[in-house]
């Protein structure tokens, strides 16, 4: 049975789309916290498009999820009345909350503008929260809806925190002020070391106690249930066809891999801008008969097809710590992935899979050969990544941890349980 530990109110969770398929992460994480018996209340700033939204259990979600800009869209006299509230109740935090927005705002009117459209959001989430007598905010990623966050902490009073991903808001830290929102924060959890080492870069000094590690997660029960027969020679991908991805990579690469392997076979995972473009590269190399599209599919979906393949290949160019690498090395196959980030915290070189440089397309398709010629091997390295999931990427394990930041229970410049940063 599952422990519950008491919370002394409830929880409120902000991504700016919420639920979708690309961050089912953060639903994960949510599950678990509620399985710990904690009352989390999801809320959104924008509603993903319809078909990002996958499977009965992510339109379950949706309908209990708040959608800031859908209620100040259909009804502006609570966004009004949210302002007007605070304004009567709260004066010097409101105006607090709309200096801080304008101090922070980036170069230019555009800019400026949005900064308006956080603060007005702030407002109507914090007259939400407030409401439901909710006791934490807490945000996933560190850009607008962070800053939507930071507001509505300042206006509301409830302390707020956020889980740092990168490598995205990295690139323009001072844009979206990390400094500052550290700086705010009552703790911030950072999904690999490397994350925190750039939030350190980005921070004060005095704020480094701060940041914490919280790995994403999985359940490693709900992959690998079947007993894996003869390795073969199936190759999978799952992400977003985006050019951040790397496809042009991965097709290349497995044309070159497979010509030797004529039983091998790609199936690719998710969809994108990129998609259209991968297919017609895969008819001009002669491939196209070998790779499958099957678009995006559910959480369940995605368990499946992994029992059936025998290694993921994942050539981003910039990543954080992708779960879909988790969920592959808890189905225990292997995987090859680009050496960026905090990838390497997670695949463990020539044990667990193989980490080759971002771009290089010789030796991602070097090593895509290495284990379509060796199922023996490729079976070590899926029961070595299992293990390095269920050691340090343990879904409920990570829950636990967050909810004890959460909580204010852990000591100042704790990175993980256990440990001292």
């Amino acid at each position: 049975m599952t422990q519950r530990i008491s919370t002394d109110g409830p929880i409120a969770y902000l991504t700016g789309e919420y639920p979708k398929i690309s961050h089912t992460f953060i639903q994960r994480e949510i599950a678990a916290l509620r399985a710990l018996g904690v009352e989390v209340m999801p809320c959104t700033v924008r509603r993903p498009p319809h078909d990002r939204v996958v499977g009965a259990d992510q339109e379950e979600e949706a309908a209990r999820t708040f959608g800031i800009l859908e209620t100040a869209r259909r009804a502006p006299h609570r966004l009004i009345g949210a302002h007007l509230g605070w304004l009567v109740r709260a004066p010097g935090r409101w105006a607090a909350a709309l200096g801080l927005a304008w101090r922070t705002r980036a170069p230019g009117a555009k800019a400026a503008l949005y900064q308006l459209f956080y603060f007005l959001e702030a407002g109507l989430l914090a007259d939400h929260l407030r409401r439901h007598g909710v006791v934490h905010l807490h945000n996933h990623f560190a850009n607008s809806s962070c800053s939507v966050a930071m507001l509505t902490s300042v206006i509301s009073g409830i302390p707020y925190s956020f889980t740092m991903h990168g490598p995205a808001i990295f690139f323009e830290p001072m844009l979206w002020r990390i400094d500052e929102k550290i700086a705010r924060a009552r703790f911030v959890a950072c999904i690999s070391h490397f994350c925190r080492s750039q939030g350190m870069f980005f921070s004060d000094p005095g704020h480094w106690p701060k940041l914490h590690i919280v790995h994403c997660g999985v359940d490693p029960a709900a992959y690998g249930r079947r007993e894996r027969g003869a390795f073969g020679k199936r190759v999978l991908f799952v992400g977003r066809l985006d050019p951040v991805k790397g496809a042009p990579l991965l097709i290349e690469a497995f044309a070159k891999a497979a010509a030797d392997h004529p039983d091998a076979v790609l199936t690719v995972v998710g969809d994108g801008p990129s998609r259209a473009a991968a297919e017609a590269q895969a008819a001009e190399l002669g491939i196209a008969g070998r790779v499958r599209f099957l678009g995006f599919r559910s959480q369940a979906e995605v368990a499946e097809i992994l029992e059936e393949a025998d290694m993921l290949v994942l050539p981003s160019f910039a990543e954080g710590v992708p779960v879909v690498l988790m969920e592959a090395m808890a189905s225990r196959i292997p995987v090859v992935a680009s050496l960026v980030a905090g990838v390497p915290e997670l695949v463990v070189e020539s044990e667990s899979g193989f980490l080759v440089p971002p771009g290089d397309v010789e030796t991602l398709a070097d090593r895509i050969a290495t284990l379509l010629a060796d199922p023996d091997r490729a079976r070590a390295m899926g029961l070595a990544g299992r293990a390095k999931v269920e050691a340090e990427f343990d879904l409920v394990k990570e829950a636990a941890w967050i909810l004890q930041l959460h909580r204010g229970a852990v000591p100042s410049g704790q990175l993980r349980p256990g440990a001292r940063g």
